[in-house]
């Protein structure tokens, strides 16, 4: 998965506050979350809030991530699509992802299906 310069900093400093360091906790939270499970892109499982957005986009295209995968399934998942669009990042498919539990049968962690977001900006 590509780093995140500025995570990895705070992570390695171990930031007191996320905030402080200019930092979105979503996909702070997502990007760790990502790291655990061994997934190759972010994957946001947690809710996203429409209001964080911006900030999330804005620091994907910074550090030239094109690429990340929702495998939430909270109820208000539509208009948050559809805010991603509006911020240039689409929906490009289903994919699957490693989840951040273990399956109790495989003792691996479960595959969850995803959509896979990708930016097309013109």
């Amino acid at each position: 998965m590509k780093k995140i310069e500025l995570f990895e900093r705070a992570i390695a400093e171990q930031a007191g506050s996320l905030k402080e360091w200019g930092i979105n906790a979503t996909l702070f939270w997502a990007y760790r979350n990502s790291i655990t499970a061994g997934n190759e892109q972010i994957d946001f499982s947690e809710t996203i809030w429409d209001a964080d957005i911006p900030e999330i986009t804005k620091t994907l295209k910074e550090n030239g991530i094109t690429e990340f995968t929702i495998s939430s399934t909270f109820s208000s998942l539509i208009p948050t699509l559809a805010e991603f669009e509006k911020h240039g990042f689409r929906m490009a498919g289903l994919t699957e992802v490693k989840a951040n539990y273990t399956d109790w049968q495989t003792q691996e962690r479960a595959a969850i299906p995803a959509i896979r977001m990708e930016l097309r900006e013109a």
